[in-house]
């Protein structure tokens, strides 16, 4: 069975669609970076996607079990390095000189806090997730010993 002209063109027409939303994001929001990545962006680009995206269904899987304390290394390794990653694309919207010619940067501080802010969640996720491995009875298996000790006790 063939496939009809007309279904190949609305597979050829969708990509097209969603690199509008990105260049209507990048106009609105003046974010360089995702039309005109820097290199050092593009490593975090290929860690996001080899490790990152991998942990998520993983982590899905423990934190809707519940209790998984064999979550925890691989979220703390996970928090820490994308918290860690944000810290240079933050100081970067914040602080870098960029071009008004070729994608439009920030130039504002109001631009520059708004980029930011867009951007501050995959920060404060990270971090809260770290400190939920940290501090949490339920994942950190040296207080969840000294519980069980004091119940026999």
């Amino acid at each position: 069975m063939r496939s009809s002209p007309r279904f190949l063109i609305v597979i050829h027409r969708r990509p097209t669609g969603l690199k509008d939303v990105v260049h209507v994001y990048a106009e609105k929001l003046n974010d360089p970076m995702v039309l005109d990545p820097p290199e050092w962006f593009r490593s975090f680009i290929v860690c996001e996607a080899l490790f990152q995206t991998p942990f998520f269904p993983v982590a899905a899987y423990a934190f809707f079990k519940g209790g998984c304390q064999w979550i925890r290394t691989a979220a703390i390794v996970y928090s820490s390095h994308v918290a860690t990653t944000l810290v240079p694309i933050l100081s970067h919207i914040l602080f870098h000189e960029f071009p008004v010619d070729g994608p439009r940067g920030p130039q504002t501080p109001r631009e520059r806090w708004m980029l930011a802010s867009i951007y501050f969640p995959y920060l404060l996720v990270p971090v809260l997730l770290l400190c939920t491995m940290l501090l949490s009875s339920t994942y950190n298996p040296n207080e969840a010993s000294v519980k069980k000790a004091k119940k026999k006790n």
